[in-house]
């Protein structure tokens, strides 16, 4: 204002532009350069309400219309919001010294750890020296053809890391509902069979060995949805609620085929999984946990050299994933689920190896380390898979498996056993 000022007075024109008085009214009315950034933000937080009100005038129009269906209706808003929600995401970009700083500080943590494991540990040990732990971000595939045991070993692993290891693990389950999927966990625990948890024939003695070991699942840190028909927006929003209310490290789900992504645009089933795929990767990473998606693979492995000799034939391989090659892309791990005892194939010609009772996780990609072969035994009966030598005596974790403490019949009798005040929409085991 002084040098305007100076300068109008200069030229005599001061009185002419309204005085002193009017300048330094002029001068309040212009914004200063220095809350640039905060009027940025009201501009685009305005942009985004106005999506928002487009969006809502169009749901609100077709909701009126009572040709439409409800259920699509409420997937398209869902999408569009998510959409929303994407483009008004900000991330700044980081100088590198903060990012050494966290990588050195997970590099410290991990040496800590017996068997240097930095991430989340899947229980079996073989496979856990060549990941050292699921690690943060990464979305991991874990494909198989039908009856190889995909659920199986899932929740045989999550049972690993939320029993003996005490770390929260979210499973959702598109194909079983949650009283199915528990009782295959008891099948588990309890080593008891499938059919006899069904009719519930269980002889005396298998009735107390159940009322003793399902100690071990009560009060897990367990949580289940079972939602029909899952879309990729619904699992975000309960993943970020599970993250931040119940401090979940690992996310399962079971199957990605039967998700859905209502509401984004597509053409072809294809697309609509590579977008499912995508959404999966951005959920990893946003909220800074694995996240481990089943999947389907194509019948190429059936149409392979079946011969009782060729082990190697049956192998499931990274073109054999179903649907559409952007799950390999997108994914950071992708492992095969494989067991040569389901093809009639009992012995490997190479080893003399005995491979009955046997099923192999195979690290077919892996972005961030090496590619390998682990062998673990296969417990039909009672759904389980677990290490070749049936225990944990070359324990890499240092973590002994607790003990129960409490009997089963107590603990569902205690009025504050946990998960009790959990949402509806979250089931607790």
């Amino acid at each position: 204002m002084l040098s305007v000022v100076e300068q109008l007075k200069s030229q005599g024109d001061l009185e002419k532009a309204g005085g002193v008085v009017r300048l330094s009214e002029l001068t309040r009315r212009v914004a200063s350069a220095a809350h640039l950034r905060y009027h940025a933000q009201i501009v685009a937080q305005k942009a985004t309400a106005r999506d928002l009100i487009s969006v809502a005038c169009q749901i609100e129009e077709k909701g009126y219309d009572e040709t439409q269906d409800v259920d699509v209706l409420l997937h398209e808003a869902e999408g569009h919001i998510f959409e929303i929600s994407q483009r008004a995401q900000k991330r700044d970009v980081t100088q590198i010294d903060p990012v050494i700083e966290e990588a050195f500080e997970r590099m410290r943590k991990a040496a800590k750890n017996e068997g240097n494991i930095s991430g989340v540990p899947s229980g079996i040990t073989e496979l856990d020296k060549i990941t050292s732990g699921w690690q943060k971000s990464d979305l991991i595939i874990i494909a198989a053809r039908p009856a190889m045991g995909k659920t199986a070993f899932v929740l045989s692993m999550a049972k690993n890391i939320a029993v003996n290891f005490k770390r929260p693990v979210a499973i959702f389950s598109l194909e079983m509902s949650n009283v199915q999927l528990v009782n295959r966990l008891i099948m588990n625990v309890c080593e008891i069979e499938g059919d006899k948890i069904k009719n519930g024939r269980l002889t005396h003695q298998e009735w107390n060995k159940m009322e003793t070991k399902i100690n071990e699942l009560m009060g897990a840190p367990i949580y289940i949805d079972d939602t029909p028909g899952l879309s990729i927006f619904e699992l975000q929003s309960k993943a970020r609620k599970l993250v931040r209310e119940k401090k979940v490290e690992l996310i399962i789900i079971d199957y990605l085929q039967l998700m859905n992504a209502n509401g984004a645009n597509f053409g072809s089933r294809e697309q609509e999984v590579s977008i499912i795929s995508r959404r999966l990767k951005w959920i990893a990473k946003e909220l800074d946990i694995p996240v481990i998606a089943l999947s389907q693979l194509n019948r190429n492995v059936e149409k392979r050299d079946s011969s009782n000799s060729n082990v190697e034939g049956k192998k499931p391989q990274l073109s054999d994933l179903r649907e559409s090659g952007a799950i390999e892309q997108d994914a950071d791990m992708v492992c095969f689920i494989h067991r040569p005892e389901y093809y009639r194939i009992y012995n490997d010609d190479k080893t003399g190896k005995d491979l009955r009772g046997l099923g192999q996780i195979i690290v077919a990609k892996h972005r961030n380390g090496a590619t390998d072969e682990v062998w673990m035994r296969f417990v039909g009966k009672y759904a389980k898979f677990q290490n070749e030598n049936e225990g944990f005596e070359d324990n890499i974790y240092n973590t002994p498996t607790p003990q129960p403490t409490t009997t089963f019949q107590s603990r569902m009798n205690t009025s504050d056993a946990h998960g009790a005040q959990l949402d509806d929409d979250i089931a607790p085991f």
